[in-house]
């Protein structure tokens, strides 16, 4: 597995160490890096688009967070309270105060239908169930458009998977399935992992480490005086992957203005339950990406399975969703990127109506909701409603399906089109039922 090594961090032993990025695929025997470019170039898409997807993992309460229902009874309304947003006419919960500010910028989805209950990211990020995905090797979004639309920017793979490696293993990323190796995305190791993993080596692994460092610090400083002539352009163009600094310089947020990171607060890489993180340097990782010519970046984001203690819960980790999430959101129409990068926030089902014995609420996977914001979408508006405890889809109901359908046609890719696979096979990038939510653009 090819690693590429990222900017200096001092940690508590005093070591001096690099975060690093993974290749998935680029292993040596495998996949090269010149055949990836190889196959990229092949898309012959000219599109600048791009899309950030958020995943949620563990099912966020769609009735505490975006459909409240103040109406209901007590053991269905629970302890939170809508507030007004900058939309007349449009409210959601207390505890998003910032997000409520920036719901002109943001299309609101509420009656998302044919979920299925399982705790997964297959749903969200294939189009297809969990034994679905697997069985017939179906491959993750962010595959396929990398796949289809190739690089924007030679120095910038069209595909970075922000999300770390989750104790509940189907919460972590699906891969390229049946597209195979040269469709899997560059996937980051974050900084505190990479600690963590460096803590456990031996000496002899850390000396070997070491020795690996200075070769590549070898490799970067003598690359301006290598004789490319006569030279494969993919390998020319994998020469320039490897020794650019800007995907590098991508994931430095320090680059950013405090001002900046203060806005989109900071979170902790450390993982809650057997979920993701709720660390915000990678909403703000991402938008540096796409701006940098990723074509997708996926990014995990909290644990939301509140069985128990629903309530408590909500009130300690919504203020540090809303300030992230708000941020990424302000932050991609202030930089003038709403017309080319699309984003896309959810997670796999909503919860029960009901509140439990234990102050919490259990798997829904009748309706679910999302958020959409950018992509020359017509935002300020919601799409879909539920009935009178949040249990149903009451009026324009949208599947899950057409939510991919949705992202593909934001990229500009025609989500009825087939891909194909590593033996040149075509199959459907979605089923044939999926439909395009055209409301989202007037």
């Amino acid at each position: 597995m090819l690693t590429l090594f990222g900017p200096r961090q001092r940690f508590c032993d005093g070591l001096s160490r690099r975060s690093f990025l993974k290749i998935g695929g680029l292993a040596l025997g495998g996949l090269t890096l010149p055949q990836l470019l190889r196959a990229e170039s092949h898309s012959g898409h000219k599109s600048d688009r791009s899309v950030i997807m958020v995943y949620l993992s563990g099912g966020l309460a769609h009735q505490d967070t975006f459909d409240l229902k103040p109406n209901a009874p007590s053991e269905v309304r629970g302890e939170f309270k809508p507030i007004a947003t900058n939309v007349p006419g449009i409210q959601i919960g207390e505890h998003l105060p910032k997000l409520a500010q920036c719901m002109d910028k943001l299309v609101l989805l509420r009656a998302i239908t044919g979920l299925q209950d399982e705790h997964s990211s297959f749903q969200t990020m294939t189009g297809y169930g969990m034994n679905i995905t697997q069985r017939e090797n179906k491959p993750h979004a962010g595959s396929v458009i990398a796949k289809v639309l190739g690089q924007s920017d030679p120095a910038v793979p069209p595909f970075v998977d922000l999300f770390p490696t989750m104790q509940h293993k189907p919460y972590n990323s699906p891969k390229a399935g049946f597209l195979g190796r040269a469709a899997n995305p560059v996937k980051l190791d974050g900084e505190d992992l990479a600690a963590m993993k460096l803590q456990v080596m031996s000496n002899d692994d850390l000396a070997r480490r070491r020795e690996l460092l200075e070769k590549v610090d070898q490799f970067r400083s003598a690359s301006d005086r290598v004789d490319r002539t006569g030279m494969d352009a993919y390998y020319q163009r994998a020469f320039d992957v490897l020794t650019s600094s800007k995907l590098v310089e991508a994931l430095d947020v320090m680059k950013e203005p405090e001002k900046v990171r203060e806005r989109y607060g900071r979170g902790s890489p450390k993982h809650l339950g057997d979920g993701a993180p709720m660390w915000n340097d990678q909403l703000l990782m991402a938008r540096r990406l796409v701006e940098a010519g990723a074509r997708v970046v996926t990014v995990a984001y909290g644990f939301w399975d509140t069985h128990g203690g629903n309530f408590k819960y909500l009130k300690q980790y919504l203020p540090l969703f809303d300030q992230g999430i708000s941020a990424l959101v302000e932050d991609i129409y202030a930089r003038g990127l709403d017309e080319k990068v699309t984003v896309v926030v959810w997670g796999e089902f909503g919860r029960t109506p009901k509140i439990n014995k234990d102050a919490g609420r259990d798997h829904w996977s009748r309706v679910n909701g999302a958020l959409f914001a950018g992509g020359r979408m017509k935002t300020g508006q919601v799409i879909g409603s539920t009935d009178s405890t949040a249990a149903q889809a009451a009026n324009d109901a949208v599947h899950y399906h057409d939510v991919l359908a949705t992202v593909y046609q934001s990229v500009g890719i025609d989500p009825y089109s087939m891909v194909t696979d590593v033996q040149g096979r075509p199959a459907p990038i979605l089923p044939s039922s999926a439909r395009v939510i055209s409301r989202v653009w007037g």
